[in-house]
């Protein structure tokens, strides 16, 4: 299952799966912890598939606020970077919408920069930091339209979703945006 856009030259997809065997694409995004240290979600899947050496260069970079993008290799991973992004904690880092959109914002900017031309995101602060899923699809699917117009490099973004429900959510919240756009 696929959902798809093109917004000003930048594909937008949105498929259901895992993000770790996104072979196709350039850059995925780890949903972070501050500390970039191994943790659970989709940060433990990408750290276990990396193998040790992310966690090693990571921490290097650390501390990051939420909002905040940094980048490192992929290592054993199937891309050739991974952008570690930490999501605000839904109910205690305000505004939690601004820095939600700065995720993915900072993330784009950061793969432009790299001359990045594919990025894969998941749907970054909806698993333990309990960011409600339809209120997420909308801030960053938002971020990423409004990111569009001033990327030069990146030609591809995909949402890769976990389960069919994020996948639902994210694909109907798309065609709500591409109707507005």
């Amino acid at each position: 299952m696929v959902a798809n856009t093109t917004i000003g030259g930048l594909v937008i997809e949105v498929v259901q799966g895992d993000i770790t065997v996104q072979n196709d694409m350039a850059a995925i995004v780890n949903a972070a912890n501050a500390k970039l240290r191994r943790g659970g979600g989709v940060d433990g899947a990408i750290h276990r598939v990396a193998g040790p050496q992310l966690e090693q260069e990571a921490v290097k970079l650390a501390p990051i606020s939420p909002g905040q993008a940094v980048i490192t290799a992929a290592y054993n991973l199937p891309n050739r970077y991974v952008i570690h992004c930490l999501g605000p904690v839904y109910g205690r880092d305000y505004p939690e919408a601004e820095l939600l959109a700065a995720c993915y914002r900072n993330a784009l900017q950061l793969a432009d920069r790299h001359e990045i031309e594919s990025i894969a995101f998941p749907a970054i602060s909806t698993g333990v930091f309990r960011y409600p899923m339809q209120a997420a699809a909308a801030v960053s699917l938002q971020a990423v339209f409004e990111s569009a117009p001033g990327l030069q490099h990146v030609k591809r973004v995909r949402f890769v979703l976990f389960d069919n429900h994020a996948f639902q959510v994210f694909s109907h919240e798309l065609k709500v945006l591409q109707g507005n756009w």
